[in-house]
């Protein structure tokens, strides 16, 4: 089953990231199966950025898989996947990817997306960007990652933050071909 993905959700600020695409992927792609690690940091960062336990975020997934289950089938190349995403990513987390450091099941599932050439979308987050963290993303990219970072538009006028958050889910799943009907920018007026 190739309609599968997993959804990484690390300890770096941007959980209601994470918590987003879930729903969406629940509400508008329930053909899309879901398989969701989530760190002991991102499982404290979810509740302090949105209120919500890790059995909540549990509860929006098709499948949940504990971090320190490196025997999990996401843990293997057979097991075949559309990809994954890592939602927020933290920079600790970008480092285990690129150094290939698979000591939990989130840095296991990311490495086999690599090693199978499957797709492997980073939401980064950190503000501002050291010179390593620059280097290990170009890395991750080298190495075949899509960046993905929630950067701020201004473009399709938002009117609260929560639009900004779909924003970023939209472009998240469209790197998965899942159109969820979002803002597509139809150009500018030039004559103004």
């Amino acid at each position: 089953m190739d309609k599968r993905l997993i959804v990484g959700v690390s300890g770096a600020s941007g959980a209601p990231l994470a918590v987003e695409l879930m729903r969406q992927l629940k509400a508008n792609h329930p053909e899309v199966e879901t398989h969701l690690i989530v760190t002991k940091g991102g499982e404290m960062t979810l509740r302090q950025e949105t209120g919500m336990t890790l059995a909540e975020l549990r509860a929006l997934a098709s499948v949940w898989h504990d971090n320190g289950s490196i025997g999990a089938p996401v843990a293997s190349g057979s097991f075949r996947t559309m990809g994954m995403v890592v939602v927020p990513c933290s920079m600790k987390t970008v480092a285990g990817i690129v150094s290939g450091y698979s000591d939990n099941l989130l840095l296991r599932a990311a490495d086999v997306c690599m090693k199978e050439r499957r797709k492997l979308v980073l939401a980064a987050r950190e503000s501002p960007l050291s010179t390593v963290h620059l280097r290990n993303l170009y890395e991750a990219s080298r190495l075949g990652a899509v960046i993905v970072p929630p950067m701020l538009t201004y473009y399709d006028h938002p009117a609260t933050i929560e639009d900004c958050t779909r924003r970023t889910v939209d472009r998240i799943l469209a790197q998965f071909g899942l159109d969820n009907g979002g803002y597509e920018w139809e150009g500018m007026d030039e004559t103004v």
